[in-house]
């Protein structure tokens, strides 16, 4: 924390020097900046705005590459990458310049820029002349042809490439640098073999002038020069003595250096500079800023910035305080402290945690929206992947719905029911994280195109399987009977291995075991609303077993439980098999995987125990946990190739069959000759 605050005040003091600095680079209200690059004066854009003509920059706000604006020194057309008052330096590029180069199959070079009687030189101190290439003599040479410096690489054989100990590349193997005459303004290089008689046979040398700096960064290896259209390179520039005047007396912390370099006999410049105890632009009137100044001003902003972060950390422990009781804090504490809940294994995260593991909930990291919110995918700090569940804003109505379903799912400990990992009550909305499961939803399985896991009978079968068996142990294993009461395809998830896991029980309730039913508002979803419960607001257990009875359909047909393609007389899913297995139809709408796999005994079954499970009357609708039973005995028969079975016909029954259950006793039957028996009832229908 303290490290973290000391860089903090490094960070404002840096930004209080950039506004001291940057205050006043300009002239006047003149542009102070193109694209990433300041534009102090004596440098301007736009008429007024610079000393004159050599300074005018062109600020280019469409180039071809890049939809930021690049600055050019008008008088050359020289890109500007950087312009130093402190140093009186100005860094430029231009394509295919200043590079020189000679080829085994003929001689390319590219004319230097001329910068004669214009304020600007190649800086001696910031630039360096470099060859590349083995055998070679490089020489630069000024206009009059007069040799003003050069060097000389050798080759090494089996190598393009040796470095020094201290990482540099140009050591003259293969590489040579030297420094350049001071007042340079034009030049030219000439490239030639050491060994006239026997030329190496590299394809080519190439000789260049380079900003030092730039070099040693991204010329490790100087060969990558042809790969490249140009390089940056540093030029020193002054003011004409001639407006020395302008300067002197008008700004009183400031100093001038006159005749720093000098262009030719007749012309000298000057450069300026702030006095000691000053910083900013010294070519400004009153440009130079006390820096006393600037620390009084970053003590008064740290001080403020200090107290301005105890007020905020404040502010935000309250406010964390007054989410988790608006969230329902106060009621969770209160039904865990009055529930058989394990408090331990329900985590309260922290907002941090949970914005840092869906990256500030971004949605690209959505895996699923609903009514009661959008799920995240997320990954904790000890690297769980999970499934962080951000509610809508909710009002005190639905605070209860909430909070249940966070009771409810600690209670609740089964392979088929999602997990509850905790959640987070100190931000607007509320946080539930859960178990990730990583196949999606069982609706986006059925109705996807899955090709490496098709769902096949078997595969349905299991599901149905293991949601029977989840509901099974919710109405009657549990600590305290549970009814879901928004059971649907969407609220099966399917984890790695496929296996299915219930989730979502923000509409579910707990009831006392000598309950026998829950009158409620009523609340589901259209398509597996169970039709006595919508009538008469009362919710059992068998309410469940209708939503069911839904779910198994869809697994059966592939269809979706709402559909608006089908006949408005059939678009519910529930109604439209009714009808179909009335006339007799039931084939016709059966998926079209599941023909190819399951025996049509398997499919019958399985048929009328979906249909016993939509009954219009709850009482005759079978329990989850005969539900669950006769689907362990169609799986567990279908499970066992090698038992003879000699199943009798059936026979298509279109009566009412809601207490017999003919199909299933017919799969249950085996031969006595065979000595099998099934044996259901000795042996445990699920495993917790």
């Amino acid at each position: 924390m303290v490290v973290r605050t000391v860089f903090q005040i490094l960070l404002l003091l840096g930004s209080i020097n950039t506004v001291v600095k940057g205050a006043s680079i300009a002239k006047g209200s003149c542009q102070a900046q193109c694209g990433d690059v300041d534009i102090p004066y004596p440098f301007g854009i736009g008429a007024g705005c610079y000393i004159n003509d050599w300074f005018a920059i062109d600020c280019n706000n469409q180039t071809a590459v890049s939809s930021t604006p690049k600055p050019f020194l008008k008088s050359f057309k020289l890109e500007v990458l950087n312009i130093s008052l402190q140093h009186g330096t100005v860094l430029v590029k231009y394509v295919n310049y200043p590079i020189f180069w000679i080829c085994a199959n003929g001689t390319k070079t590219t004319a230097s820029v001329d910068l004669a009687s214009s304020p600007f030189v190649f800086s001696q101190l910031a630039n360096t002349f470099l060859a590349v290439g083995c055998d070679n003599f490089a020489s630069l040479a000024s206009p009059d042809g007069a040799i003003v410096g050069g060097c000389m690489s050798v080759c090494v054989k089996n190598t393009t490439l040796l470095t020094n100990n201290d990482g540099t590349s140009c050591n003259g193997i293969n590489c040579c640098q030297t420094s350049i005459p001071s007042s340079l303004q034009l030049f030219n290089a000439t490239i030639e073999s050491i060994n006239r008689e026997s030329p190496s046979n590299i394809d080519c040398k190439y000789a260049f002038l380079a900003e030092k700096m730039w070099f040693e960064a991204n010329l490790i290896n100087p060969f990558k020069i042809q790969n490249m259209s140009q390089v940056p390179v540093a030029l020193d520039w002054g003011i004409n003595t001639t407006l020395l005047p302008l300067f002197t007396g008008n700004n009183q912390s400031s100093s001038y250096n006159s005749s720093s370099y000098t262009r030719s006999s007749k012309s000298s410049t000057f450069t300026c500079f702030c006095k000691s105890g000053f910083e900013g632009n010294p070519y400004l009137p009153q440009g130079c800023t006390g820096i006393s100044t600037s620390l009084g001003l970053l003590f008064l902003l740290i001080g403020g910035w200090w107290s301005y972060k105890v007020v905020k950390k404040r502010n935000n422990i309250k406010r964390k305080e007054n989410f988790f009781k608006r969230n329902g804090g106060l009621l969770l504490q209160q039904q865990l402290s009055s529930s058989e809940v394990n408090v331990e294994k329900t985590k309260l995260f922290n907002s941090k945690e949970l914005e840092k593991a869906t990256n500030h909930f971004n949605v690209n990291r959505i895996l699923g929206q609903g009514g009661q919110g959008t799920v995240y995918k997320g990954m904790l700090v000890d690297g769980r992947i999970v499934a962080v569940k951000k509610s809508k804003v909710i009002d005190e109505a639905k605070l209860e719905e909430f909070i249940n379903e966070v009771v409810i799912l600690s209670q609740i400990n089964h392979r088929n029911v999602v997990k509850l990992l905790g959640c987070c009550l100190e931000t607007e909305v509320p946080l539930l994280v859960y178990e990730f499961t990583l196949n999606g939803t069982l609706s986006h399985y059925l109705n996807g195109q899955n090709e490496e896991y098709p769902p096949t009978w078997d595969m349905r079968l299991r599901i149905a399987n293991e949601v029977a068996g989840a509901l099974f142990y919710l109405h009657s294993t549990a600590s305290t009977p549970i009814y879901h009461r928004d059971l649907k395809t969407t609220n099966i998830l399917l984890d790695d291995k496929y296996r299915a896991k219930i989730a979502d029980f923000g509409t579910s309730r707990s009831i006392t075991v000598d309950q026998t039913h829950l009158t409620t508002v009523v609340q589901g979803t259209f398509g597996y609303l169970d039709p006595k419960y919508f009538q008469s607001s009362q919710f059992i257990d068998k309410s469940d077993v209708y939503s069911f009875g839904v779910v198994l359909v869809e697994l059966l047909t592939g269809e979706k439980a709402i559909s608006s393609t089908r006949t408005p007389e059939n678009k519910s899913l529930a109604t439209y098999f009714i009808h179909s297995m009335e006339e007799n139809n039931l084939f016709d709408i059966i998926d079209a995987q599941v023909m190819k796999d399951a025996k049509k005994e398997e499919i019958i079954a399985v048929a009328n125990l979906a249909k016993m499970c939509l009954n219009l009357t709850g009482k005759k609708r079978p329990t989850m946990k005969e539900v669950a039973k006769q689907l362990e005995a169609v799986q567990t028969l279908r499970k066992a190739p090698y038992v003879q079975q000699n199943c009798e016909e059936v026979e298509y029954v279109t009566t009412e069959m809601y207490e017999q259950w003919d199909a299933i006793s017919t799969l249950r039957m085996s031969s006595a000759n065979n000595g099998v028996v099934s044996s259901l009832e000795s042996r445990p229908l699920l495993y917790f």
